[in-house]
């Protein structure tokens, strides 16, 4: 194995995330019809909220405010409890991506694991502990609680840290977002693997250039034949 650590981020990486189907279990539950229009018009506020969380302009307490604010005034429900609800809909509604569970008990005893996600404490842990994955992982690292959200180095210094500063050439960063996961581990020094399983052009950096990465694959398998 040529690597002692190999990091994950989680959402679309190690598991399904598929907000619709979430929030219409979420509204479902509050006697709410949500359609795909009302998705349209939440991603419209949601999509860019999240650009200027991983930038680090809003913390996750103003995400999670900002993207419900208009459904709370309507349903005259804090955002807080929406967000809430949404959470637990999404964990119940979780499932690990095909070939992962398998990946994951095949590198068991060889290489150390861990997850640095972008994602919101309440749905990691749940998820985790439903999948039973759980057990598969070393280091838990959540934006939410760190304060700081990839790309932004601080968040893979506090990884780092917390690994007990492994040579860095021998740790590998699996991401499915390349602005975020594959640039993140890159300026820090991490390798990274960019799984695009949707097969799609990476994201520039701010100097208008692809973004590179040490490999790319499109399905676990693949992984597993390069590392």
């Amino acid at each position: 194995m040529k690597y002692q650590w190999i990091l994950f981020d989680a959402d679309e990486t190690l598991f399904h995330f598929d907000a619709f189907k979430g929030m219409k279990l979420m509204f479902s539950r509050l006697d709410i019809n949500f359609s795909q229009q009302d998705f349209q018009q939440y991603q419209a506020v949601n999509k860019p909220l999240w650009v200027d969380y991983q930038n680090g302009d809003i913390t996750a307490h103003q995400l999670q405010t900002i993207r419900f604010q208009a459904w709370a005034d309507k349903l005259e429900i804090s955002t807080d409890r929406l967000n809430e609800l949404f959470l637990n809909a999404m964990a119940d509604t979780c499932q690990p991506l095909e070939g992962v569970p398998e990946m994951l008990q095949q590198l068991f005893g060889k290489v150390k694991m861990g997850i640095i996600t972008n994602g919101f404490t309440q749905l990691q842990q749940i998820r985790l502990q439903r999948t039973e994955l759980e057990k598969y992982f070393d280091l838990l690292v959540i934006s939410e609680q760190v304060g700081f959200a990839k790309p932004d180095s601080k968040i893979f210094q506090y990884a780092w840290d917390k690994m007990g500063q492994p040579e860095k050439s021998q740790v590998l960063m699996v991401g499915d977002n390349s602005s975020s996961d594959i640039l993140g581990a890159n300026r820090f020094g991490f390798d990274s693997c960019w799984y695009n399983a949707k097969q799609q052009p990476p994201a520039k950096d701010e100097q208008g250039q692809p973004i590179d990465m040490t490999l790319q694959v499109t399905n676990y398998p693949q992984l597993m034949n390069q590392i």
